[in-house]
């Protein structure tokens, strides 16, 4: 197979090599009738003659130096150009020092000579393969032409929308024909570009719709925001035209160089209406190089994607823990076969085994510690509020004072913006595991323990984005808990960033936060939802308002009363600086709750829950040191 493909090679720049050979030959003589319009005198006949062997051979020979039979010529563009020009230059300079210098005859050639081969050299040369280009791209068909099922209109008239319209022409099986494009650069409007004219800007897109009437419309700005994408897919929801966009650049690389195919359906993220925060993995996750790195919840929604970062850095050893079987059987196959990271660890076990835990940290002495594993249900944890503080708050704190005795160096918990000013009991528990990191900075002050608080997570579990995807399927109605709610969202990418960032940045002892812009009404985000999913709320799918669950607050906040939001070094992450509580206080605390949840006693730890929560805001408009009554 190799010796094939190589003979095929060879035969492809053989056949390129005398193409090139005759149009330079062809370009010389040219050069010589077009200067003697009345015949080429006897001397200058022989001079061609005994010069033109010569002149094929020097040409040929820059040619291959400059890489010009180095790829097939129905892929040339406008850097092969630059290469032509570069070479055919340099080749009438040879000619000019050869003839003039040399004077390999008796006759000098005349310079109007010299210039025309240097143009027709270049004209012959590029434009033959630009024909060939051009050729491939727009194949016959015949004298018939059957007309295209679909006509498109491209947003973007850059390099994402140029390969769109160039995969259109390219494949005539696809019956696709572009209309146009839209495109936002002023200077593009009314230009030709790939053959298809620019019809406007986007705020022209209502008017170009109904003037061209496409049957799809692509966005083809990969790093397109979200207002552009909204404001294109309002524009065609109006007008039930359906619009795909491209991958981002991320998703460009991980799944694959045929462009065309990797088209998707806008999506509810690509419209929150802000840039997704975005940070350089191999850069901010540097310190974990080379270190062994423990995560929990592996195999959850946020813990997965965190494995995935992770291993991009080249970890020493990544540990990977989680109780469920399943998770952890596919984030490890995923790592394995798909990312080709071996260098991993599967725990089966649980974070509220002390005994376990204390085993498995003496074991791997990780250096740093991602503990992602919670339950985030919110109405399940208000049905089992024992079960949740034990699962939120006290493995929070096992896990905490495992990694502090054997000397770990980061210790990063995920937070959620539920846990402030909580009004549920997932937010409550979530609350106490901040306090428990806290209470493991006090007495492991060797360790940096940091919390980080998300707002709503798209796609993962718990998040309403895949509840809402659900019931649009199912036909609706589309269930909305209070008509004014409004909830901070974020991808599931920006938090694994956030997390990795924060390990980064702590010193010790902080709860960092996201900047997430403005919180988006969850009706508004149904309603986006059920007009990308080609239907029309309150016509095709119904959205109803079903009323407030236990303890749902209408907004979420990001920070408590007495927390000051400061920057940070990293762009869009701020730190809650709060009064740090009396150590005694904290321990206090926390042996109440460990008695009430050992006991089962939900009612009493409801109670206690809600008075300890009163009394830290307290300390924290006042720092108090004296301890909770028991």
């Amino acid at each position: 197979m190799r010796t094939r493909i190589t003979s095929s090679v060879w035969v492809r720049r053989l056949v390129q090599v005398g193409v090139d050979a005759a149009l330079i030959a062809l370009a010389y003589y040219l050069a010589f009738v077009l200067r003697f319009d009345a015949g080429i005198p006897g001397r200058y006949e022989d001079l061609l003659i005994q010069t033109v062997g010569f002149v094929v051979v020097m040409k040929l020979c820059l040619f291959a130096l400059f890489g010009l039979y180095s790829k097939l010529w129905r892929f040339v563009d406008q850097a092969d150009f630059g290469s032509i020009v570069k070479a055919v230059v340099v080749a009438s300079f040879m000619l000019i020092g050869a003839l003039f210098l040399l004077s390999p005859t008796a006759a000098d050639p005349p310079r109007g000579v010299i210039a025309l081969d240097f143009l027709l050299t270049l004209a012959l040369v590029a434009g033959a393969r630009f024909l060939v280009r051009a050729v491939v791209e727009r194949p016959l068909r015949g004298a018939l032409v059957q007309r295209a099922d679909r006509e498109v209109l491209i947003v973007g008239a850059g390099l994402g929308g140029q390969q769109v319209a160039l995969e259109l022409r390219r494949n005539p099986e696809l019956s696709s024909a572009v209309l146009g494009f839209i495109d936002d650069d002023p200077r593009k409007k009314g230009m030709l570009v790939s053959g298809h004219r620019v019809h406007g800007t986007t705020d022209d897109l209502a008017r170009v719709l109904d003037d061209t009437k496409p049957d799809e419309v692509v966005i083809a700005i990969p790093s397109a925001p979200g207002i552009l994408r909204q404001k294109v897919v309002t524009a065609c929801r109006e007008r039930d035209i359906p619009v795909r966009t491209l991958p981002t650049t991320f998703e460009l690389l991980s799944r694959g160089p045929n462009l065309l195919r990797q088209v998707r359906e806008v999506q509810v993220e690509d419209v929150l209406g802000r840039e997704p925060v975005r940070s350089e993995i191999d850069r901010v996750g540097a310190y974990l190089s080379g270190r062994v790195v423990l995560v929990t919840g592996a195999g959850g929604s946020i813990g997965s994607e965190l494995c995935r970062q992770i291993a991009r850095v080249k970890p020493r050893r990544l540990v990977l823990v989680d109780r469920g079987e399943h998770n952890l059987f596919e984030i490890r196959r995923q790592l394995e076969e798909e990312r080709h990271f071996g260098s991993l660890t599967a725990v089966l076990a649980d974070c509220k085994d002390a005994d376990r835990m204390r085993e498995l940290f003496q074991e791997e002495k990780p250096s740093v510690v991602f503990h992602a594993a919670a339950y985030k249900h919110v109405p399940l944890m208000e049905e089992n509020p024992v079960e949740a503080v034990r699962n939120n708050t006290l493995a929070t704190r096992i896990m905490a004072a495992a990694a502090g005795k054997v000397g770990t160096e980061r210790f990063v918990l995920v937070s959620t913006d539920k846990a402030v000013t909580p009004t549920t009991v997932m937010g409550a528990s979530k609350a106490l595991a901040e306090w428990a990191i806290e209470e493991a900075q006090n007495r492991f002050r060797h360790t940096r323990f940091a919390a980080v608080r998300f707002g709503n997570v798209l796609g993962s579990s718990g998040s309403v984005v895949p509840i809402f995807r659900r019931q649009i399927a199912a036909g609706g109605p589309v269930t909305v808990t209070d008509e004014r709610m409004t909830r901070y969202f974020m991808t599931i990418p920006e938090a694994v960033q956030l997390i990795i960032r924060s390990g980064d940045l702590t010193t010790g002892g902080e709860v960092y936060v996201l900047d997430m812009g403005e919180p988006v009404k969850i009706v508004d985000l149904a309603r986006k939802m059920i007009r990308l999913s080609g239907k029309e709320p309150d016509v095709d799918i119904a959205v109803e308002i079903i009323g407030r669950r236990p303890g749902e607050k209408i907004h979420e906040e990001l920070f408590e009363p007495g927390e000051q939001p400061q920057p940070t070094p990293a762009e869009k992450i701020k730190v809650a600086v709060r009064p740090r509580p009396d150590p005694e206080w904290l321990e206090t605390a926390f042996a109440r709750v460990q008695e009430l949840v050992y006991n089962g006693d939900a009612a009493a730890l409801a109670g206690a829950v809600t008075e300890l929560s009163a009394e830290r805001a307290l300390q924290a408009s006042e720092p108090a040191t004296s301890a909770p009554k028991l």
